[in-house]
């Protein structure tokens, strides 16, 4: 079969790979019919994630049907229909038994695409299979299902959930890319008052519009004057930090109220200053997180039901042997305009939410 293999930073390929093998009696092998990026994927690519291995095949988000089980797999079947989770639980360790699956210590937790072979290929191998692929509705299309592997599971836990978002909360969610759009339509859930969606891009502000952000801010002209001015100068309830950047997460803490929450959600890959001289006295709580996915059948019901926009995520789509060409386009998002790219589906014109620039 063929996946796309990282070699070291900047060097990857659409190669020949081994087949993939049961190996555990919980492992399934799954055919995969759709997968998408993650810019975690491009951190890996830049060498910014040293445990990933040379030879290691990229990916952790898919859809697609089971081949092969173990003999201990009792929830899925051949031929079953299934998304294949980013996060990997053993269920026997005590993080997993608390829920915390991505801090999962039992052999499971973020690996597929990190510490063993991912799913950006034809076919790959889940372990623990019973907590870590769900049966899809039937009626939920490929490119919407793949987007609960991970994206919306991240926004909806560690940026909501952990954020505390309430009914008549004021939202700040600084970073407007793929998870930033998914925090703010779960956001929205909740009832907030306003949702304050900050980026330095005018397209995805466009597009924090049309996921139902009520207000926007070019991160370059002072947001903190707007959201002082939208809460009497109190400051937001809930600050959502979805880029992963120094300046973006001391911007997160400059504009939190009093008793607020930040929720963390970017990947940062260099140390941020944390303002205890300012922050000491605010009562501010601040969370971060890998998440857990213990919301994705909650997320899988309520996207089956329409109520989530997976779909407007999906700017691109590519057939899986385009895979360096998918890359190249979500790497150059401010070029392209891309959001989520989706490979493997029936290929069609997609819409972009917001303008190529």
């Amino acid at each position: 079969m063929k996946g796309y293999v990282f070699h070291g930073p900047g060097e990857s390929a659409w190669e020949e790979v081994p087949d993939p093998e049961i190996r555990e009696p919980g492992d399934v092998i799954v055919r995969v019919d759709a997968v998408t990026i993650c810019g975690t994927d491009l951190h890996i690519l830049k060498g910014d994630v040293p445990e990933v291995r040379p030879g290691t095949v990229l990916g952790h988000e898919a859809v697609g049907e089971v081949v092969e089980t173990g003999a201990d797999v009792r929830t899925v079947r051949p031929g079953d229909r299934v998304l294949v989770s980013c996060i990997t639980a053993c269920g026997r360790c005590r993080f997993c038994r608390e829920g915390m699956y991505g801090q999962c210590r039992g052999g499971g937790g973020w690996i597929l695409g990190h510490l063993i072979d991912g799913t950006q290929a034809e076919y790959v191998r889940v372990p623990f299979a019973d907590l870590s692929v769900y049966p899809l509705p039937g009626g939920l299309a490929d490119e919407d299902a793949v987007l609960l592997a991970d994206i919306f599971p991240t926004a909806y836990e560690v940026g909501v959930l952990n954020g505390r978002v309430r009914p008549g909360d004021t939202v700040v969610v600084v970073g407007a890319g793929p998870v930033g759009l998914a925090a703010i339509a779960t956001a929205k859930l909740f009832g907030p008052e306003r949702v304050v969606a900050v980026d330095l891009a005018a397209s995805r502000l466009q597009a924090a519009k049309e996921f139902g952000a009520d207000a926007v801010a070019d991160a370059s002209e002072s947001p903190e004057q707007l959201v002082g001015d939208l809460t009497g100068e109190l400051g937001a309830d809930v600050v959502i930090e979805a880029v992963g950047v120094p300046e973006t997460f001391e911007l997160c803490t400059r504009v939190v109220r009093p008793g607020g929450h930040v929720a963390n959600v970017g990947v940062h890959g260099a140390p941020a200053t944390l303002h205890l001289e300012d922050l000491w006295i605010k009562n501010v709580t601040i969370t971060t997180g890998l998440v857990d996915t213990h919301s994705t059948p909650t997320l899988l019901r309520m996207a089956a039901a329409g109520r989530l926009p997976t779909r407007r995520l999906v700017s691109h789509t590519f057939a899986l042997d385009q895979m360096q060409e998918a890359y190249d386009v979500f790497a150059n998002a401010a070029e392209t305009g891309a959001l989520k790219v989706v490979l493997g589906v029936p290929q069609h014109e997609v819409v972009p939410v917001h303008p190529t620039v």
